[in-house]
């Protein structure tokens, strides 16, 4: 390879890298996040374009027939599954985790055993190993997470005893296989193991995982699958690979703390503690509690005679494909001189930042978005919460009953305005499996239906009412 072509490349990974770090700069804020998309496409852009110039070890061209082989396997799997609605949006992300550490992991095999002739040194072995095993957990775990937040697989948690014990057995054994591999690399009858075991780690570590705790789960995968492919960054040499790699580790960690504390939860508990437990709907003492009902006419009449109103949305809306009706109510509640605000949980949905996406899709004006914190500060002065498919976030035992699943969690005290309003098809329970004791508050109104049929409603009846 030329110098000048050596030049090229390096400077396509140096532009690439400096792109990507600005996209996660960028998309930080919504106000950015456009650019941050856009910087981030064209880095990918660059990074492709400078591995193929690359030339192959004794200096010919790359064998562009399997180089176009795979991008048309990956164009027939990635477009259809980029066609997906905004509810699909968490599971599309776990299965683009899983097919991210997959090809991690076929790369360290491919590697290990194309290199097992010669001398692999000890860190060489490390971080392959490192990139293997964090590969083959991350594929499987997020295989159970697509099936969890897809539903074809049980939400509730799925403990067993001795549950921690086999899981940290598991995490131990394949740790102290790799440990010898460094010490050892020709041992090519191991290898299998730290491939093998870690699918199996993947798997036991998601099931006692219950629905609540998925959004920090896909932030701690994401995690996962940035580190084993800065793991294989330096396994192949590649500058490029261990920026990119360690960028989305690291962002995915912080996420994940930040989730973690949004739950008031700690990691151990979010992988280890079988979070929820299905509750019965009856009161202590076993009394029957009733929920009060209204109609979009009563609804439209509450909101219409509000000075402020805060608007909470939940998975429930994004399943009905509200948002947009959503911002009709905006619309139509802000021309009455009501003051609407939006009170966002950061583990609202079933993935993080679900709401601000969906309603940012609405183009709901982004400083009508406050989070937990400052939205909480105004439910005391506020006319009318209106919860839009919202459960656990909401839920005030988390802040009153020590004696429930979700204590100590961070809610949106909505339970503090003056009129709460809920919008659900039932009174079933949230990802939880709990009861959530607002519904029975005397001054809680459920409103039963279809989220996006009833914001409508309720839209068309304000209309009529300013005529």
């Amino acid at each position: 390879m030329t110098t000048g072509m050596t030049v090229l490349i390096e400077f396509l990974y140096l532009a690439a890298s400096a792109l990507f770090i600005l996209s996660l700069r960028w998309m930080s804020s919504p106000k950015s996040a456009r650019h941050g998309v856009w910087a981030g496409e064209i880095g990918m852009a660059l990074a492709i374009a400078g591995t193929l110039l690359h030339r192959t070890p004794e200096g010919g061209a790359l064998h562009y027939q399997y180089i176009l082989i795979g991008l048309a396997a990956g164009c027939i799997i990635g477009v259809p599954l980029g066609r997906v609605a905004m509810t699909a949006v968490p599971q599309r992300t776990a299965l683009s985790h899983a097919f991210g550490a997959f090809c991690v992991t076929a790369v360290g095999i491919a590697h290990y055993y194309s290199q097992v002739g010669e001398h692999i040194g000890k860190f060489e072995m490390g971080v392959l190993c490192a990139e293997v095993i964090l590969g083959s957990l991350t594929f499987t775990g997020s295989l159970m997470a697509a099936g969890k937040l897809q539903e074809v697989l049980p939400q509730r948690p799925i403990t067993y005893r001795g549950a921690n014990l086999v899981n940290l057995s598991l995490l131990a054994a394949s740790v102290a296989v790799a440990i010898y591999l460094i010490l050892n690399p020709g041992q090519t009858s191991l290898f299998p193991v730290i491939v093998a075991v870690p699918l199996v780690f993947g798997i036991l570590m998601i099931i006692p995982i219950g629905g609540a705790d998925m959004p920090t789960v896909i932030s701690l995968l994401n995690s996962y699958a940035g580190l084993s492919a800065a793991a294989m960054g330096f396994v192949l040499n590649s500058k490029l690979l261990i920026i990119a790699g360690a960028l989305d580790g690291s962002s995915g960690f912080i996420l994940s703390v930040i989730m973690s504390k949004a739950m008031n939860r700690s990691f151990t508990n979010v992988l280890f503690g079988a979070f929820g437990q299905v509750q019965a709907s009856a009161a202590p003492g076993g009394e029957a509690r009733t929920a009060r009902s209204a109609t979009p006419e009563e609804a439209a009449g509450i909101l219409g005679a509000a000075s402020k109103v805060v608007i909470v949305p939940g998975y429930g809306m994004a399943v009905a494909q509200a948002q947009h009706k959503v911002r009709e109510l905006y619309d139509s509640l802000t021309r009455r001189g009501v003051d609407v605000k939006f009170g966002i949980h950061p583990v609202a949905g079933r993935m993080p930042g679900h709401m601000n996406v969906l309603l940012a899709e609405a183009d709901i004006p982004y400083d009508r978005l406050l989070d937990l914190e400052d939205i909480n500060a105004d439910l005391p002065q506020t006319d009318v919460a209106l919860i839009i498919g919202a459960n656990d976030v909401t839920n005030p035992a988390a802040r009153d009953d020590k004696t429930s699943p979700i204590y100590g969690m961070p809610i949106l005290d909505v339970d503090k305005a003056r009129t709460v309003m809920v919008i659900k098809r039932s009174m079933s329970p949230g990802f939880a499996g709990i009861d959530n004791p607002l519904y029975y508050l005397d001054h809680t109104l459920m409103l039963f239906g279809d989220a996006k049929a009833f914001v409508g409603d309720i839209v068309r009846e304000l209309g009529h009412g300013a005529h």
